[in-house]
């Protein structure tokens, strides 16, 4: 019992000393910042988050399109295309006792977290990903912002300045967010600009969402400190119609115990040290997310076994109160 004890105890302290510890901010005289291309005019554009991309000279640090090709035995081989960067999108509605809400989900993919030991990345792995989703009232104006690995990991949620206090879990001060080594603003308030547009920094290496701000669209666009890539707007749906050679396969294994997972992204070192706490072999995988139970893969927000259910981000409206959330 007590061998059993401190292999969690070193599990837990190894995969803490991996969040806070990253890759410092390159000096970089212009900022690489994706942005959506298409779907004008639309709840989906209006409130799209521009992604800004700190080390873009790394290739791993570039927001792509996943991609399939035939390996040299004639097997699938899934990576992402940094050639051809996307944004994927969902748009999803859920009913509370106090209201109805849309979610908008945005969904962005890098080739890879790399090996690093010093400082050390216990996220390192193949065909990674960030979520967005930002979530309207009935008003149709953002109230949460909330951001997440595609593997369910460093899950953070921010309300805007629409969103009653009474709507906040209690005990939350408005104070500065600290999550995985990162500081994130307590509030986005999205009234005092005239083009507002949610910009989202990205920790280079790990991709970890470090900031989160509320700038002026049109003076990012004029802004020569930034430059510019467009990345269309597809919809998520697309992640299962990749095409190889004259056919189409799937971003994710569509059965066996990976079912549901993406191809290619089993993360080494989350197996080795938290697939015990968490009970989950495949831990920090990155995953599909549906709503439709398809796959049938959860994707659980808490590394608690026992709390997979109600941090599950499939179910929003328990998932929020999980989290404290009163919507």
């Amino acid at each position: 019992m007590r061998v059993f004890t401190r292999i969690i105890v070193i599990a837990i302290a190894i995969g803490l000393y991996g969040c806070p510890h990253h890759q410092k901010i390159p000096p970089e005289e212009v900022h690489t910042v994706y942005i959506g291309e298409g779907m004008e005019d639309t709840l989906l554009s209006s409130h799209a988050p521009a992604f800004l991309s700190y080390d873009y000279r790394s290739s791993y640090n570039r927001i792509g399109r996943p991609a399939a090709r035939l390996d040299d035995k004639g097997r699938q081989y899934i990576y992402v295309d940094t050639e051809r960067p996307a944004i994927y999108f969902a748009e999803r509605q859920f009913s509370t006792e106090r209201g109805t809400y849309t979610n908008l989900i945005y969904r962005v993919h890098f080739p890879k977290v790399p090996f690093s030991l010093v400082p050390f990345y216990i996220t390192s792995g193949r065909n990674v990903g960030v979520m967005v989703i930002v979530t309207l009232d009935s008003e149709q104006r953002p109230v949460l912002v909330s951001t997440v690995g595609t593997c369910g990991c460093y899950l953070t949620i921010v309300p805007t300045t629409y969103l009653s206090r009474d709507a906040w879990p209690e005990n939350m001060e408005e104070k500065p967010l600290e999550k995985y080594g990162e500081v994130l603003p307590p509030v986005l308030d999205y009234s005092k600009k005239d083009h507002p547009k949610l910009l989202v920094h990205l920790r280079p290496g790990v991709h970890r969402v470090m900031d989160l701000e509320i700038i002026d669209g049109q003076e990012l666009l004029d802004s020569k400190g930034f430059r510019m890539i467009q990345a269309p707007f597809l919809p998520v749906s697309d992640l299962e119609r990749i095409s190889l050679n004259g056919d189409t396969t799937s971003f994710y294994y569509q059965d066996g115990r990976q079912k549901g997972h993406v191809r290619g992204s089993v993360k080494l070192w989350e197996t080795l040290l938290m697939s015990l706490i968490s009970m989950d072999f495949y831990v920090g995988t990155d995953k599909v997310y549906e709503d439709d139970g398809e796959y049938g893969n959860p994707f659980y927000t808490s590394l608690k076994p026992w709390n997979r259910g109600a941090s599950d981000m499939r179910d929003f409206p328990r998932f929020l109160e999980f989290w404290g959330w009163g919507l």
